[in-house]
């Protein structure tokens, strides 16, 4: 008996950017400032895909979601360089800003709460801050993953977002990545309302 082989998928344009943001290397891993890769990992995760292929400056790996093709990336570049990685996928798949979502630490909110939001300034988040400079847009949509305000003023910032979440912070850090994955798929779909009716605080 002789089975006809599948047809390769064709390998149409990207029509969807999502990003997180985050440094690489072991020693970063489970880090706030990495929450970004955490959620992206999740994403990679609940659409069966790795992330492990190098392009632009990040390591990629490309999913189907509802009939669009969606390309999810890690930039490697360290988080304040993160818009070189991000800029180059734009241009080379001719992507608006609308089309690009970030997912990022955000050290205003509890741990695990998301804030979502179609556009905006960097909010002092240095990764933001390149993208949106290199790219010269705030029209980035973005999912915001709380990581925890530092413990007390004099703390050092730098000291507090490269700190691993420990105990029930990671708990709700995974709890909130892949709550933040099922709001990207939403958001890649044009359902950015209800992704922020669902899971915005």
């Amino acid at each position: 008996m002789f089975f006809r082989k599948k047809k390769p998928e064709p390998a149409g344009p990207v029509d969807f950017l999502i990003v997180g943001l985050g440094n690489p290397g072991k020693k970063y891993e489970g880090t706030r400032h990495n929450a970004g890769f955490i959620a992206l990992e999740a994403l990679a995760e609940k659409l069966n895909v790795k992330v492990n292929r190098v392009k632009f400056k990040a390591y990629v790996g490309e999913a189907s979601l509802e009939g669009r093709r969606v390309l999810l990336m890690m930039p490697q570049t360290f988080m304040n360089l993160s818009g070189e990685a991000v800029t180059e996928a734009m241009r080379f798949y001719k992507l608006p800003p609308e089309k690009v979502l970030i997912m990022l630490d955000d050290i205003t909110q509890p741990v695990g709460a998301l804030r979502l939001r179609r556009k905006g300034s960097d909010g002092g988040q240095r990764g933001m801050r390149s993208i949106i400079t290199l790219s010269g847009s705030e029209q980035f949509p973005r999912i915001k993953i709380g990581v925890g305000a530092k413990p007390h003023p004099d703390y050092d910032l730098k000291d507090w977002v490269l700190s691993k979440f420990t105990g029930e912070d990671a708990v709700k850090m995974r709890d909130a990545a892949y709550r933040a994955a099922d709001a990207a798929c939403l958001i890649a779909q044009d359902r950015m309302d209800e992704a922020m009716n669902r899971f915005s605080r």
